[in-house]
């Protein structure tokens, strides 16, 4: 199996990688600030790595600037609904009553839900799963085998852990433009050990609702700018609760953000302007030791030149804002 190069080679993890050495796809980073360590989670991909099947990576660094790795994390076992050939999506690990929760979209293109011509196209079985460990490095085990935590019927993607205000924890997640055309976000709620989602879900917004979406969309691209991708939430100044989330313009993909006026989960939800444009996009929000806001995110959006790119941010009245690209991280 070929390595595209030697930050994705996991049979020799080794140090002194740079963010333009490694082959990003939504990347994660979760801050261990007691040991002082970053953990940076990505997708392991047969054919640009070492790996037989699908997988998760993680990276670590000290200084955000030279990263240890690739660790396998997580694999898709056999024997469970996602076929470990079809891929994997979007990890990202919590930290959630003193362990460590994956949550991450994995498929099953062999198992049909909906096909024309009740849909305008093949719907397959898509969607998050939740794995447990430990440890940040895993390894993570799955919670539930039979089914995705959104509902198996829905087509869906990029689930997140939300925490309200009341301790509910709650998977925020994408429901498919592939299935909806107009793509949309859900949450439901999630039991107290993250193995399972508890009731009906409910809706936030649909893609169309964001202003620049719509001055973008035409008749003969509707099908492909009505993409609900990569979402985030923070509680930011005042109590207002944020989400990041990524679709496209004519430009390519873009990171934008939303607001819930009311400070709730159930919204009514806002768009604020983009963050970043370019080809960039599915981004999450970290800190660093010393408590400074950083926005990592990949671009371009195609692998196998998608790279992780670092911005400086200031939190504001309004949301977030980008101060500028942290070049230094990056690398040359």
């Amino acid at each position: 199996m070929p390595v595209y190069n030697a930050a994705s080679d996991t049979s020799n993890p080794c140090k002194e990688h740079r963010l333009t050495d490694i082959p990003v796809h939504d990347p994660f980073v979760l801050t261990d600030g007691k040991n002082e360590v970053y953990y940076m989670y990505t997708s392991g991909i047969p054919g640009l790595t070492d790996l037989d099947r699908h997988g998760v990576l993680v990276y670590k660094s000290t200084d955000l600037l030279e990263w240890e790795g690739p660790y396998v994390v997580f694999t898709v076992p056999d024997d469970v609904w996602a076929h470990p050939g079809h891929g994997k999506w979007a990890p990202e690990v919590h930290e959630y009553k003193g362990r460590f929760y994956l949550f991450v979209t994995l498929h099953n293109n062999d198992s049909i839900i909906a096909e024309p011509p009740e849909v305008w196209k093949i719907n397959h079985m898509r969607g998050t799963s939740i794995a447990v460990s430990d440890s940040p490095e895993g390894p993570f085990e799955l919670l539930k085998t039979d089914a995705p935590v959104p509902p198996a019927d829905f087509m869906t993607l990029d689930g997140t852990l939300y925490v309200d205000e009341d301790g509910q924890p709650w998977m925020v997640y994408a429901h498919e433009w592939i299935q909806l055309i107009d793509g949309t976000f859900e949450a439901v709620r999630l039991n107290n050990d993250l193995s399972a989602g508890v009731g009906e879900p409910i809706h936030l917004f649909k893609a169309s609702d964001a202003p620049w979406i719509n001055a973008e969309a035409t008749p003969n691209t509707k099908h492909s700018v009505y993409v609900t991708d990569g979402c985030q939430l923070y509680k930011g100044k005042g109590g207002q609760l944020l989400m990041l989330w990524s679709s496209y313009n004519k430009g390519g993909y873009v990171q934008t953000i939303a607001r819930s006026r009311s400070g709730k989960l159930k919204g009514p939800w806002e768009q604020l302007e983009p963050l970043v444009y370019g080809d960039s996009g599915h981004g999450m929000l970290f800190q660093t030791f010393t408590g400074e806001r950083m926005l990592i995110l990949h671009q371009p959006f195609k692998l196998p030149d998608s790279r992780a790119k670092i911005y400086e941010m200031e939190e504001t009245e309004d949301g977030f804002k980008v101060i500028r690209a942290r070049e230094d991280l990056h690398g040359t």
